[in-house]
């Protein structure tokens, strides 16, 4: 049986007793996402690249721990870096 945390469960008693309301910009939003969603998700170029074999089991062992093909989730590396969402470490 899956258990829910304080917080969680004052969400699902708020939502069951119709507290909740949506946010007023929430088709903004919701549109706005799903931009980003096809932008992500457009493909219309492709890329060959080399890498070690130690790093693509790493990415594969990754992907599959995610439940997604490792190309998505090399696609979604690069498009999080591009879009300043994903930093290296220095």
């Amino acid at each position: 049986m899956n258990r829910l945390d304080k917080e969680e469960q004052e969400i699902l008693d708020a939502f069951d007793a119709g507290d909740l309301q949506r946010s007023p910009d929430n088709e903004d939003r919701k549109s706005q996402h799903q931009q980003y969603a096809e932008a992500m998700f457009k493909k219309d170029a492709r890329i060959n690249i080399r890498l070690s074999s130690k790093d693509l089991r790493g990415l594969q062992k990754k992907a599959l721990e995610e439940g997604i093909p490792y190309q998505t989730l090399v696609a979604s590396i690069l498009h999080k870096y591009v879009e300043g969402r994903l930093h290296e470490d220095r």
